[in-house]
């Protein structure tokens, strides 16, 4: 298959299972042109645990149904050997990726980061789509395309929500009727801290709403300053609620942004 690269492309990266949110993705894609590239690439290297990779989600015929009924040009999905064709020089996700979700998922942003580098090089996007709600991996792409001068401009896109305010993602579908119920506790704790103007308020109202929901394990819960992802430490700076914890045993992760203090 002859990969599509001009550019104009737009270029939106998954690893597939692909769900409202990733249409969203798709769609802001084609408001920027009308060469929209989808991939759909599960990456041995973002996981750990082979189990986790076997049982990821493979559903091949319906993503690429979906990617092109929202607007794909053209779905692409990649071997391994084609991605990883040699020796892989993983790609160093600094202080940054070891916090947080790097500190639960040994490596993993490390894997992240080596996969994307490797698809902006076969694809030579214009620009590049991702979404929110994997926060710490969009901030990390954006200092890889400072840290390598990348002529590609990652364009973010807003979280996608269930009608209760759930994340959309692909683990939803492996909660229990009694785990789904019980994840709406991290939309609500985050929508109850994000509205206050103290950060120290804030985190113990985000802390306490999670702890109230016995079947959610939390991880962890933190406010950071979005534009080093470290924890904020003034109300006046662009900061964000970010969580990760377990139900059922699957992870599910969100984040809010906080409002602006009014000056």
């Amino acid at each position: 298959m002859t990969v599509l690269k001009q550019p104009t492309t737009a270029f939106v990266p998954t690893m597939g299972a692909l769900h409202a949110g990733h249409e969203s993705l798709i769609k802001l894609a084609r408001t920027l042109t009308d060469e929209v590239l989808v991939s759909i690439f599960v990456n041995p290297l973002q996981f750990e645990n082979v189990d986790d990779l076997a049982k990821y989600p493979r559903t091949p015929e319906s993503d690429k149904a979906i990617a092109l009924a929202a607007g794909a040009t053209q779905v692409w999905l990649p071997t391994v050997d084609e991605i990883y064709p040699e020796k892989v020089d993983l790609v160093d996700s600094g202080e940054i990726g070891k916090f947080f979700e790097g500190a639960a998922r040994t490596g993993h942003f490390d894997g992240m980061l080596t996969v994307v580098k490797r698809l902006f090089e076969l694809t030579a996007p214009r620009w590049a789509i991702f979404g929110e709600k994997d926060f710490q991996q969009l901030f990390l792409v954006k200092s890889m395309i400072t840290r390598f001068n990348l002529p590609i401009e990652i364009v973010s896109a807003p979280i996608i929500r269930e009608s209760d305010g759930l994340a959309m993602s692909s683990r939803n579908v492996r909660l229990s009727p009694e785990g789904r119920k019980a994840a709406i506790v991290i939309s609500q704790g985050l929508s109850k801290a994000t509205a206050l103007q103290d950060l120290a308020l804030a985190r113990t109202t985000l802390t306490d709403a999670l702890s109230n929901e016995p079947l959610f394990t939390v991880d962890y819960a933190e406010i950071i300053d979005e534009a080093t992802f470290l924890p904020a430490d003034s109300i006046e700076t662009n900061n964000r609620a970010i969580v990760a914890g377990w139900i059922n045993g699957v992870r599910l992760l969100d984040n809010m942004a906080m409002s602006r203090v009014s000056l």
